[in-house]
Formats: structure tokens, C-alpha cells, sequence
């Protein structure tokens, strides 16, 4: 069960004027969540909120609901009051954590700003020290340190042997009809002669990836093409992505890859695979969900990709996005298809721990709106070492050379933000 806490803290919301650059502030701060929908950054931690798989997830919610909102409050709506931050493992069954900070800075896409303060309820809440704790930690110079001179690059598993063994096992097992497609995914570990700064980091990914979703959770962090799911109010939204293509410096290549890519009937299959499941997926909680009909290019500064829009609205009584959440992580465009034999397959192929990597990433309030990326695109960061992961979807028509190149592509995201001398 999700552990309790006995003490009883109230969460205070105000409208604002005017906040700082929250993509700066959050990167600074360690808690950031960056979407066109709405940025969030966070700072201290008021509350952390315990599951031991995700099947907690229902009972992480309750607790965050239980968070009273202070009557003094100004501001409502998504995102005030009582806002939980969470990354959450890849494996189900594994734990995490929800971190509900003391200080928080929202904005929305149609001007509203405000700042939420959690505190023990016997507290007086201080807007104005609130807002100097803000600005003391979003004013903080980047780099903040001697930059890295070396960098000593590894994959944990030779690229050779993933090509050759474990995507070809996984092919052969697809073509014998024992599932229909598995994502297999490898690990790069970067260690440096000085300490890798987050904030840097996520600046250079906010400059070559500026439609992606940024996030930043307890030194995970990422620039993610992919929303897994929106629900604010009784509104849901997702943006699957699946199927991929390199991009190219020479614009006539480039627009020849990406028209490959969307008449490409190995790709599209692909593509296919996790769009009606994510619609059976999503069916029962909704009143109305649709997909768009065809699949369109999402191009980022290193890949293509295919991707489709997805739409609906909840039935009553409406769903909470941590709700939703546990229901469709993982989607087949992280996992596979059949889910369980596709996950059993990955735990026996890839020799490695995912971690966080493609797991559900984002922001919840406690009245169950909020939004939560596919973490991809990612890297757990400690101190002078990242690990970073990319991976693919392997159906009866890959090619495994095509494969590990997909993987090369994928990670150049977050190795150019890593490393840059």
C-alpha cells in the first residue's frame, strides 16, 4: 500500500502577474515539466509519496487528493493546488515515488500564472520569501562549474551482439506467430572528469528540441517527442509515436526520408499496432475517443517519426490521468504486442535495467488533471555519469542493421546535449 503520512499539510494557490522563465527556473530547481499545454517548476520537497508498483497508483492519487487546499487560495483550475511531480520506472512492478514540492510555478497557455506554496497547515505561508527562494535558485549561473574535458563512452552490451543476437532472436520469434512486435532497447553509460550539470543539459535540449516535452525529476531528465496521456478535466488527449527515420543535412534527402517513412508498409504496420491499441486501451474509460485517420511526420532536430493524434472524453464519474496512467503504460510503442509476452520477451533479451526509461514521466494535481510523457529521449544523471537508452520496434520486416542504426540516431538527442567540450 501506498505509505501514509500522519501530520496534515495545506496547499496555497495565487494568481500571478508575472513569473520567470520556467524552463530555466525548473532546470535549476531539479523539478520541471515543459509541454505547450503548461509549464510547471518546482522547488523543495513537501511531500514524497511512496507506491511499490504501479498498481498503487490509484492509492497515490488518494493521498494527493487528501492535501487540503487552503481557503485563502486565489488560483484554480489545472494545476493549482496541491501538484505532484513523478517518474515512474518501466517495470510495473517496481517502485516510485510522486515528490509534491513547497514551492511551485505554473503557467498556462492562455495567460494564467500562479504559485502554489505546501506547507505544514500550522505554518503561515510566506508568499514573498516563496518567491526569493525561487528566484535565488532560477538565477543561478550555467555551467555552474568547470566544464567536463573527457568523456569515456561504453555501451553496456556490444553494438554487434544486440544486432546479431538479441534482435534476431526477437524476429525469428515474431515470424514463428508468437507475437507481433517487441521493443528492444540498449544502454549507453558517458562518464566525464567533472560533474555533469542537469541544467545545462536541459538548456541545450530546449534549444534543439523545442516542440519536445522537457522534464527533470530527481536527475532524470529528457526531451520526450511523446505525450502518453493528457486529461484535464474530462478531456483526454495522446500522442502515440511509432515508427522512425534518420534525418538528413541535404533538405531534397531529408524530404525524401520522411516521405519513405510515411508509405512505408513495414513502418505503418508498426505505427498501426500501438494506435488501435491505445483506442481499445482507452475505449472504457471514455464517453468518445477517436484517432486521426492517417499518421503524419513529427520531425525533430535528429529523427522522423510517425505519429498520431488521439482525442476523447471521459465518462462519468471521469478517470484520473494517474488512473489512466496505470492502464496504459507500457503502450507497444515502448513494450510490444502482445504485452505479456512481449515484456517477458525484453526481460530475457536485454540484459540491462531500464530504469526509468520509457516509463511515464509528468505532472499530476489533486483533483486527477495533469499530463505524462513516454520518458524517451532520456537520461538518468549522477554526479560525473549518464545512462542513456534508446530503443526500437522490431516486427517480422526489420532489418537488424537498420535497427541498431535507428538506435545510433535516437541517442544523438541526448549525446549532444551531454557532450559538448
Amino acid at each position: 500500500m501506498a505509505r501514509r503520512y500522519r501530520d496534515r499539510v495545506i496547499a496555497t494557490s495565487l494568481w500571478l502577474d508575472t513569473v520567470p522563465d520556467l524552463v530555466s527556473v525548473g532546470a535549476r530547481t531539479g523539478l520541471l515539466w515543459s509541454r505547450a499545454g503548461v509549464r510547471l517548476a518546482g522547488l523543495g520537497q513537501a511531500r514524497l509519496i511512496h507506491t511499490d508498483n504501479m498498481a498503487e497508483l490509484t492509492s497515490a492519487a488518494a493521498e494527493l487528493a487528501a492535501i487540503a487546499t487552503d481557503t485563502a487560495s486565489t488560483a484554480t483550475g489545472y494545476g493549482t493546488g496541491a501538484v505532484a511531480f513523478a517518474t515512474l520506472p518501466f517495470d510495473r512492478h517496481a517502485p516510485g515515488s510522486l515528490i509534491v514540492p513547497q514551492v511551485l510555478l505554473g503557467e498556462a497557455p492562455d495567460g494564467r500564472r500562479w504559485i502554489t506554496v505546501t506547507e505544514d497547515d500550522e505554518r503561515t505561508v510566506d508568499i514573498a520569501a516563496a518567491l526569493a527562494r525561487i528566484d535565488a535558485a532560477g538565477s543561478r549561473p550555467v555551467p555552474d562549474g568547470p566544464q567536463s574535458t573527457s568523456f569515456d563512452l561504453m555501451s553496456t552490451l556490444a553494438p554487434e551482439i544486440w544486432r546479431d543476437e538479441l534482435v534476431e532472436i526477437a524476429r525469428t520469434r515474431i515470424a514463428a506467430g508468437e507475437l507481433d512486435k517487441a521493443v528492444l532497447a540498449r544502454e549507453l553509460v558517458l562518464r566525464t572528469d567533472q560533474p555533469i550539470d542537469p541544467a545545462q543539459v536541459l538548456e541545450r535540449l530546449r534549444r534543439s528540441y523545442q516542440s519536445a516535452i522537457l522534464f527533470c525529476v530527481d536527475g532524470f531528465l529528457g526531451a520526450s517527442p511523446e505525450l502518453l496521456i493528457s486529461r484535464i478535466d474530462r478531456v483526454v488527449r495522446a500522442h502515440p509515436l511509432a515508427g522512425t527515420a534518420a534525418r538528413s543535412s541535404d533538405p531534397a534527402e531529408d524530404q525524401r526520408m520522411a516521405a519513405g517513412l510515411l508509405s512505408s508498409d513495414k513502418d505503418r504496420w508498426e505505427h498501426r499496432i500501438t494506435i488501435d491499441w491505445l483506442l481499445d486501451t482507452l475505449l472504457p474509460f471514455c464517453s468518445f475517443v477517436d484517432a486521426e485517420p492517417d499518421p503524419t511526420i513529427v520531425s525533430l532536430a535528429n529523427v522522423h517519426h510517425l505519429g498520431t493524434r488521439v482525442e476523447g472524453r471521459l465518462s462519468r464519474p471521469a478517470a484520473g490521468v494517474l488512473e489512466l496512467v496505470e492502464s496504459l503504460h507500457p503502450t507497444p510503442a515502448v513494450g510490444g504486442q502482445p504485452q505479456d509476452r512481449a515484456l517477458t520477451l525484453i526481460k530475457g533479451l536485454e540484459r540491462m535495467d531500464r530504469g526509468r526509461y520509457a516509463g511515464p514521466t509528468g505532472w499530476v494535481d489533486s483533483a486527477g488533471n495533469g499530463e505524462f510523457a513516454v520518458s524517451v529521449r532520456s537520461a538518468q544523471i549522477d554526479n560525473t555519469e549518464a545512462r542513456l537508452w534508446a530503443g526500437v520496434g522490431v516486427v517480422k520486416d526489420s532489418d537488424p542493421a537498420a535497427e541498431l542504426a535507428e538506435t545510433r540516431a535516437k541517442f544523438q538527442a541526448m549525446l549532444s546535449a551531454l557532450v559538448q567540450p
